[in-house]
């Protein structure tokens, strides 16, 4: 009794195993299938994103990396950055025809956006959280954009491109700053879940080449017109402004990262604001969901004399395309008051 007691059970056990070994075998094909797929079609829709959207300006080579910099027009110089998930194209697109008739504009990509590269190895490896903080990118655009001639430029940044202009302003040369519903101060709550969970190490290394493969193009549309709420995208506005190459893998990663990890940045360097002695123009519309102008410009323009904020009634989280002229005054504005040096 004891030994076929015994055969029974132990007979019993090789069969779970097996079934065991057996399922893991075909989880394992399925996922290194889909792995496969999954990396094969991102290949492909990259490949045709970066063929239809190629570079407009130079790249420029800083400590090994190239940073993409079209240069436009004559006049004092301005440096224009590009919010989240933005690019050159973006900026490019909505004040180009306002700001280049009077100014020489470096419109550039920050790093792992548009044609810029990431800033290090660390930056590019799939299981990782980190990323280049505002005052990284804010030197290597910097020096990129020092090679092309620009000197003591002004500064005009977007969304998170206003942390990164504010940074400039701290460390780098700089006549004066522009920042369009920039984020500039700490403010409470947590990010978007998005954000969260694309940029944590399993989102960022397994979920970043799911969205670059199978993400639908019409999410790309509802994404630009939840930015631009309660305005609409100008007709054609993901197509011109190359939306697209911000779902690259690297791109991706790139941005969510940066998002995830920008508040203890903004921390640090708000304390640091007191030290800016350069006119700061800020532009915000009130009906900014994204960035609110309570959180952000608000707080600012009270804490700091030389800020002086413009509020856009009625204006979303885009303002350099739903405001291009405002956009342009407060350019004219930063430039006089830089000029004449003063802070009011």
């Amino acid at each position: 009794m004891c030994l076929r007691y015994l055969d029974q059970h132990f007979g019993k056990g090789q069969f779970m195993v097996r079934r065991m070994l057996i399922g893991v075998l075909v989880i394992a094909v399925l996922v290194i299938g889909l792995s496969i797929i999954t990396d094969r079609r991102a290949d492909l829709r990259e490949a045709a994103t970066e063929a239809r959207y190629p570079p407009l300006g130079e790249l420029v080579m800083v400590d090994g990396r190239a940073v993409h910099v079209l240069v436009k027009g004559e006049g004092p110089d301005l440096v224009v950055i590009h919010g989240a998930s933005g690019n050159v194209r973006d900026m490019e697109a909505a004040l180009g025809d306002e700001l280049t008739k009077r100014y020489r504009v470096f419109f550039v990509d920050r790093p792992g956006h548009g044609w810029t590269e990431r800033l290090g190895p660390e930056y590019e490896k799939a299981f990782t959280t980190k990323a280049e903080s505002p005052a990284e990118q804010a030197h290597v655009l910097s020096q990129a954009v020092t090679q092309l001639g620009a000197e003591n430029p002004i500064v005009l940044g977007h969304s998170y491109g206003g942390a990164v202009a504010m940074a400039w302003g701290l460390d780098q040369p700089a006549s004066a700053l522009v920042i369009l519903a920039g984020v500039t101060m700490p403010w409470p709550g947590e990010i978007d879940i998005t954000y969260r969970v694309l940029g944590s190490r399993l989102g960022s290394a397994i979920l970043a080449p799911l969205v670059s493969a199978f993400l639908p193009d019409s999410y790309v549309a509802n994404a630009a017109n939840g930015a631009f709420f309660p305005q609409k995208p100008p007709n054609d506005y993901v197509n011109r402004t190359a939306a697209h190459l911000a779902l690259r893998i690297e791109a991706l990663r790139a941005n969510n990262r940066m998002v995830n990890s920008l508040l203890p940045n903004v921390i640090e360097q708000s304390q640091r604001y007191e030290e800016l002695s350069l006119p700061i123009e800020l532009l915000h519309g009130d009906a900014d969901q994204s960035v609110r102008i309570e959180v952000h410009s608000g707080p600012l323009s009270e804490k700091h004399s030389l800020a002086k904020l413009t509020v856009l009634d009625g204006i979303g989280h885009m303002p350099h395309h739903s405001a291009p002229i405002e956009v342009g005054r407060a350019v004219d504005r930063a430039l006089k008051r830089a000029e004449q040096g003063l802070a009011d």
